[in-house]
């Protein structure tokens, strides 16, 4: 059993989807693992990981304004709201989303569907660099 973990600094420009599919298939070419695993972990509370349709813009755009409208901004219930109205939304969105993808590795390649692709979801309004952990196991 071989593994392999790299750490990947993403800089994003504010709030929406970034395709991280391209990175993930050049860590798992590295680790040389062509049939195993790899596990994908976001170290943050407002931005999180989605598996979502790669070909289409429109599906990203109706997720986003799905999200928007679960967790609105500036919903006066809200009690932390310390860093701004984009604050407490963003740690919504990201609850309901995920913190790690776990992806199986078929011949040496994350083994997505023809059209998912694997993404950062940034939750907040401004720019910041994203950290992700991924892990690669397997033969």
């Amino acid at each position: 059993m071989h593994q392999h973990q790299e750490e990947l600094r993403l800089a994003t420009p504010g709030r929406g989807l970034i395709e991280i599919t391209p990175q993930i298939r050049e860590i798992v070419a590295r680790s040389e693992v062509t049939t195993g695993l790899v596990t994908v972990f976001c170290q943050h509370t407002s931005a999180s990981l989605v598996i979502q349709e790669n070909a289409d813009p429109t599906a990203r755009a109706d997720l986003m304004a799905w999200l928007a409208r679960l967790a609105p901004e500036k919903d006066p219930r809200y009690t932390h709201t310390l860093e701004g109205v984009d604050d407490m939304p963003s740690h919504l969105r990201a609850a309901v989303t995920r913190t790690s993808e776990t992806i199986p590795i078929q011949e040496g390649e994350p083994a997505l569907g023809t059209w998912q692709g694997l993404f950062l979801l940034e939750h907040r309004d401004v720019a910041h660099t994203r950290n992700l952990i991924v892990h690669v196991i397997g033969e």
